[in-house]
């Protein structure tokens, strides 16, 4: 069995690649970068959304083996701009963590809310929790936090922290802002015009 967690070589879509990198548990990834340089391209790849190719394992499995439902179960992409496809926020739950939805500023009332008076911020971390339930052992996040205050932020990051201790978890967590890197004490890569710059071992 490999060592890594999610193991990805040669990995390679349209304007990426090709991309080298392991994420090992207990050693996540911040990833940076200017606009357009193909951050959430990379994370759409690594999760089967988009057309590409190169050797990507999850447990040392290589990600042909593996359903395409499982798989993006599995390794979850949590996108900058969240889907929502019924009109209450509970119809996209199976469970309710009273803890959980706590720890993010919401109570049980939130499952009879319409998802049309959701703000951006609510659908960020309601999206999250959503990822959360299905208990993902690779979170690929897009700017999860682009759009709360401090003290939402910091509430964000432990979540995401502690589900990743729990559950033997790691994440790769893009992030513009460079006191948030420091923060998350991961290892940080930087991607220009489709390549990861820095280490990635």
């Amino acid at each position: 069995m490999s060592d890594s967690l999610l193991s990805i070589k040669d990995l390679q879509s349209g304007y990426i690649g090709p991309v080298s990198l392991d994420l090992v548990q207990g050693r996540p990834l911040v990833l940076s970068g200017p606009s357009g340089s193909g951050k959430t391209l990379l994370l759409r790849s690594i999760a089967d959304l988009d057309l590409n190719h190169g050797d990507v394992r999850l447990d040392g499995i290589a990600r042909e083996q593996i359903s395409a439902p499982l798989w993006r179960r599995q390794v979850a992409y949590l996108p900058a701009e969240s889907a929502w496809w019924r009109s209450r926020v509970g119809e996209h739950f199976e469970s309710f963590d009273e803890q959980l939805f706590a720890s993010l500023g919401f109570d049980k009332s939130v499952v009879d809310w319409e998802v049309s008076r959701l703000s951006t911020g609510e659908r960020h971390r309601l999206a999250l929790l959503r990822m959360l339930e299905r208990e993902p052992r690779v979170l690929l996040l897009d700017e999860p936090t682009a759009n709360l205050d401090p003290d939402k932020t910091a509430a964000t990051e432990a979540v995401v922290q502690a589900y990743c201790r729990e559950h033997d978890a790691a994440y790769i967590w893009v992030s513009h802002d460079p006191a948030q890197r420091e923060r998350l004490g991961a290892r940080q890569l930087l991607m220009h015009k489709g390549q990861l710059q820095g280490s990635a071992a």
